[in-house]
């Protein structure tokens, strides 16, 4: 706080992240605002590599890659720490490549402050079921972005490290809040679909409907298995295929052989993050 480069603001009270970011950026004067979780370490070449793609006054949004800063602690963080490599490197680089992320992480994001400046009160204002919205900053925000017509980018050599939940209470709450946000935000993103690349529109309805698929598949075969009293082989060879066939491309692609070891959240995701997110 003594650095006089910095300008340290302190609220009366704690109004949460969404108000504590519109307050920050009101009084900013910068040409680039960089978000950043109190939970997050930056790498120090973080700042030189996203602000070369925001040189393109198209680009009103870019977000780096995540990393687990505690994957070490249990097993959980070592399967969250591939997941966030997942979801960097294959969601958010294919978005990227047709210039629409659709999602800009809260550890990482740096925003143009005057298309920012544009949309704080759409921000500020919304609602959700006649009260106003506490969740799913991030999403919301880069979603008003896109649809003020600005692309959306990712810069996979951007590296910040957050502290990722390392029991599964924390970390289905967490699962919780960011179903919440998409949910509630995919219809929001429906409408952009049209001016954007038809791959985006294949990305959100394979998003959605997937879970959906694997929700039916699940119950299916647990219903044979009740009705009838024999196991759905053919549904349990054919997760298990796919997933296997998954991690091992990612394997391959990121030349580590941990990713393999990925086919475990398999079962967190259906016997407990499905049940969550219904």
């Amino acid at each position: 706080a003594r650095d006089p480069r910095f300008n340290i603001l302190l609220l009366p009270q704690n109004v949460g992240k969404r108000k504590a970011q519109i307050a920050a950026i009101r009084r900013s004067a910068g040409d680039m605002v960089l978000n950043v979780d109190s939970d997050t370490i930056l790498a120090s070449d973080v700042i030189r590599k996203l602000v070369p793609k925001m040189q393109d006054p198209a680009v009103g949004a870019a977000m780096g890659q995540l990393t687990a800063r505690n994957r070490n602690d249990s097993w959980l963080t070592r399967l969250i720490d591939m997941e966030y490599w997942l979801a960097c490197n294959e969601e958010r680089a294919a978005q990227a490549r047709f210039g629409a992320v659709m999602c800009c992480c809260g550890p990482c994001a740096i925003y143009r402050r005057s298309a920012l400046a544009s949309l704080l009160d759409q921000y500020e204002s919304q609602y959700f079921r006649g009260k106003p919205s506490d969740f799913g900053e991030d999403r919301h925000l880069t979603i008003l972005m896109l649809k003020a017509g600005f692309r959306t980018e990712y810069v996979p050599s951007a590296i910040a490290a957050t502290v990722v939940p390392n029991k599964l209470g924390p970390y289905l709450r967490q699962q919780l809040r960011w179903a919440r946000s998409t949910y509630r935000d995919t219809l929001l993103g429906l409408r952009l679909l049209p001016n954007l690349h038809r791959f985006l529109t294949l990305d959100v309805v394979g998003q959605n409907l997937g879970p959906l698929l694997l929700a039916l598949s699940v119950l299916t075969g647990l219903a044979q298995l009740a009705l009838t009293g024999t196991v759905p082989w053919l549904a349990s060879l054919m997760i298990v295929a796919m997933t296997m066939i998954h991690c091992s491309v990612v394997a391959l692609r990121a030349r580590q052989r941990r990713f393999l070891g990925f086919s475990l959240h398999a079962f967190i995701n259906i016997f407990l993050l499905l049940p969550l997110k219904a």
